[in-house]
């Protein structure tokens, strides 16, 4: 399957200089696109096994601050991300926009699509980072819950030699070993950016900005509001549930509310018991579908 370069662009929004990538840019203002936005860690071209598959369409991915080609920018609160995104979306005068987003990213989409709601006709959250109500505002893993301690992922191995280093690093580990072969090399071709002194290459999205992403998942309890607020049709794709006492360091399972659905007028949801919190690197040719058809009938309306 066969797909263009994207063109890359950059912009300044909401304090922060953003990196995206857009598929047929010529097609902006004279067809409705697809916005997509990554998970925490990852990056815009994360969504590359995905994109092949939604055929001759307008399509954007953006990396969140810290991640990506974007500005290095640790996270202290989750409502920076919804702001970003529907800054973003401004700026480059987005409409009738086809809001796509995994797990941080699908929280980040609830917020901006609440924020300027006439720019978007309809969204697909996959496993979004919002959990109940109750248990919001004592922060995510919180330093307190973790011993004093920064979250374990502060400590990732953040230098690799090439990408098929990397590659190879992750072929068999959790949670990558389930990922279809197109999305780990996407992940890793384009997850390292080259190291400063020359040697080799670093993480994207280095592991003390992940690290500051977990600490604060729980800052935005105003994301329920905003999901109460939307008056178009929602998609939400959920992964298994998690086991009893869960590892911190389990990202496997969903993080989910399981009621979240009903939160949304027009929402509907679509669990994947057997799949993992990473259903687009897992099964991208049933997410795009998913995507395309809004979980409709095979040739509905995109």
């Amino acid at each position: 399957m066969s797909q263009p370069v994207p063109a890359q662009g950059r912009v300044h929004v909401n304090g922060v200089e953003l990196a995206y990538f857009e598929w047929r840019p010529e097609l902006r203002g004279r067809e409705a696109p697809i916005l997509l936005v990554h998970a925490t860690g990852f990056h815009a071209r994360c969504w590359d096994p995905v994109i092949r598959r939604l055929g001759e369409r307008h399509v954007i991915a953006v990396d969140q601050r810290g991640h990506g080609r974007s500005q290095k920018i640790e996270i202290t609160h989750w409502k920076d991300l919804g702001q970003d995104l529907a800054a973003f979306v401004e700026a480059l005068d987005l409409r009738d926009v086809l809001g796509v987003g995994h797990s941080m990213g699908a929280h980040a989409m609830v917020d901006a699509a609440a924020t300027c709601p006439g720019r978007f006709r309809r969204l697909v959250l996959i496993d979004p980072v919002i959990a109940s109500p109750e248990t919001y505002g004592g922060g995510g893993w919180t330093i307190a819950s973790l011993g004093g301690k920064q979250h374990p992922t502060a400590k990732r191995k953040r230098h690799f030699e090439s990408p098929e280093e990397m590659i190879e690093r992750f072929r068999d580990r959790v949670p990558y070993r389930v990922f279809h072969p197109d999305a780990l090399s996407a992940y890793c071709t384009y997850g390292l950016l080259p190291a400063e002194d020359g040697n080799g290459f670093v993480l994207a999205c280095s592991p003390e900005i992940e690290a500051s992403v977990y600490m604060t998942s729980r800052s935005n309890p105003g994301v329920h509001d905003s999901a109460r607020a939307l008056e178009i049709p929602v998609l939400l794709l959920r992964a298994k549930l998690p086991p009893d006492g869960r590892s911190v360091m389990d990202f496997s399972s969903s993080p989910t509310w399981p009621q979240l659905v009903k939160e949304f007028r027009h929402g509907r949801e679509i669990h994947f018991p057997e799949h993992t919190h990473f259903l687009p690197m897992e099964i991208p040719d049933r997410v795009a579908e998913l995507i395309l058809t809004g979980g409709a009938a095979r040739g509905g309306a995109v």
